[in-house]
């Protein structure tokens, strides 16, 4: 039972992870309807520009969780401007393409930076852990602020959508961007801020990941990038409480998979799970079916 339960914890923390990151492509995707397969190595970006604030530097963690957060709401700015704004018209074929280079562009231009060697990443977590049902049960500090923290991005987020006057315009733009502009909300403007607020979630999650995973290189964020977009599919994609749940429980089936059926196969359990979602209930757990008009 105590293995069960510490196993248990350990998806739910490692869900937790992939349910931020899994924020910001629902994001993205319910207000500009286009998937940046790009985000994955957002993650990995925020993680090298923390490493540096720490090691190269000698700045608190908080300062360098600050950084990365900063540097990452930059970068998703700039890649929305640069490889999709021009995109709006196009197909959505042409964005999966420019989604993939992007992401490729990411890796090796931080292969050329930091180098193609792995890196030993230093928790902003102060170690240790809390000791429950009489020291047989132990979960750690990284567990306990990684699980929080997703909690609170998204509170906050939800609060943000639903009460501020942007998150007013990204349900409308997601909505109908047409109908949006005509009643003067910035769909531009919109849309990026949409892509800054999920690439710096982006930022937290890697730093959160590399705290409790502690290696660090230029695919660090290609396959928790993967998850986190079936997680987002699982949920519901467009839905921020979906995000949360498919997240949390896409870590879940991963860890107790792994533990109790096949360490190897580890990988394989998520995406049989996408694959079931997608022929049982297309449109996720709280997704909604959409009726387009002809």
């Amino acid at each position: 039972m105590t293995a069960f339960l510490s196993n248990l914890i350990n998806g739910i923390s490692l869900g937790s992870v992939y349910a931020i990151i899994a924020l910001g492509y629902t994001m993205v995707y319910g207000i500009a309807k286009m998937l940046n397969f790009a985000h994955g190595d957002v993650i990995m970006v925020g993680a090298y520009i923390c490493f540096c604030c720490l090691f190269d530097l000698g700045l608190h963690p908080a300062l360098g969780v600050l950084a990365s957060m900063v540097v990452c709401t930059l970068l998703g700015i700039l890649i929305e401007r640069l490889a999709y704004k021009p995109l709006r018209q196009a197909t959505s074929l042409s964005v999966l393409i420019t989604a993939i280079g992007m992401s490729y562009f990411l890796q090796n231009l931080a292969q050329l930076i930091w180098g193609a060697n792995p890196k030993s990443f230093q928790t902003v977590i102060p170690a240790g852990s809390v000791n429950l049902m009489n020291g047989q049960l132990k979960i750690s500090y990284v567990s306990i602020v990684t699980i929080a923290a997703s909690l609170v991005v998204m509170a906050a987020l939800s609060t943000f959508v639903s009460r501020t006057k942007m998150g007013k315009a990204m349900r409308c733009v997601s909505e109908d961007k047409g109908a949006a502009q005509l009643m003067g909300v910035n769909v531009n403007m919109t849309i990026s801020v949409t892509f800054a607020i999920g690439s710096a979630l982006a930022a937290v999650a890697g730093v959160l990941m590399c705290s409790a995973y502690p290696t660090l290189k230029p695919t660090t964020g290609s396959m928790p990038g993967i998850k986190a977009f079936t997680a987002a599919v699982f949920g519901g994609i467009g839905s921020i409480p979906g995000a949360m749940l498919g997240g949390i429980l896409l870590g879940i089936i991963e860890i107790l998979g792994r533990a109790y059926v096949s360490s190897e196969l580890g990988d394989a359990f998520v995406f049989a799970v996408l694959i079931l979602v997608l022929l049982i209930k297309p449109t996720g757990l709280l997704g909604k079916a959409v009726r387009e008009k002809v």
